[in-house]
C-alpha cells in the first residue's frame, strides 16, 4: 500500500482505535503495539482494504481481533475480561474532585456491564459507531448490537441512579 494511503488511514482511525484497544487492553504500551502491529500489517499488504464495506468498522474488527488474538498468545485470558470492563482509561483526569468522582462512578458502572454490551457501549459512546459498524466489528446482525446497547445504558442508568439523584437535589 502506498505511503499516503497509509498516513491517510492512520490520521483518519488510529486515535479511536487507540482508545478502543486500551479498553480492552487497559496498558497503553500493549495498546500501542497492537496499533503499531495494525497498521504494519495494512502497510505491508496492498489488497488488504479491498474489500470492507466500511472502512471505520473494518479496523476496529481488526484491533478487536488483534486484542483477542493477543490475549489468548499470552494465556490471560480473565485479563482481557479484567481490561474489557474498565473504563478508568476512557476518562481524562480532572483536577476537581467533584468531576473526577463522577468519573469514576461512570467507569465502576461500565465495569459492571457484561462484555458485549460494554463492547458494543464503549463502540456507540466513545467511537460514534453507528450500529451497522459496530455489529460489524462483532461479527453480529445490527439488531443484536442495537438490543446490546439497549440493554447496557438501561444497566448503566440503574446504577447511575444514586449519582443522578445527588447531582440534582
Amino acid at each position: 500500500m502506498k505511503r499516503s494511503q497509509v498516513e491517510r488511514l492512520y490520521e483518519e482511525h488510529a486515535e479511536g482505535i487507540y482508545r478502543f484497544l486500551l479498553s480492552l487492553v487497559r496498558h497503553p504500551e500493549d495498546a500501542r503495539d497492537l496499533l503499531q502491529d495494525i497498521f504494519v500489517r495494512v502497510a505491508r499488504n496492498d489488497g488488504f482494504l479491498d474489500t470492507p464495506s466500511n472502512e471505520k468498522a473494518f479496523f476496529f474488527k481488526m484491533a478487536r481481533n488483534a486484542a483477542i488474538d493477543r490475549s489468548r498468545r499470552l494465556g490471560a485470558r480473565a485479563r482481557l475480561n479484567d481490561a474489557l470492563t474498565d473504563h478508568s482509561s476512557a476518562f481524562a483526569a480532572d483536577s476537581d474532585p467533584d468531576t473526577q468522582a463522577f468519573r469514576n462512578s461512570v467507569a465502576a458502572a461500565l465495569r459492571q456491564l457484561p462484555d458485549e454490551q460494554h463492547t458494543i457501549v464503549h463502540l456507540k459512546l466513545w467511537e460514534d459507531m453507528t450500529f451497522e459498524q459496530a455489529a460489524e466489528v462483532c461479527s453480529i446482525p445490527p439488531a443484536t448490537a442495537a438490543s446490546r446497547y439497549r440493554y447496557g445504558i438501561e444497566k448503566l442508568r440503574a446504577l447511575l441512579k444514586p449519582i443522578y439523584r445527588e447531582i440534582t437535589e
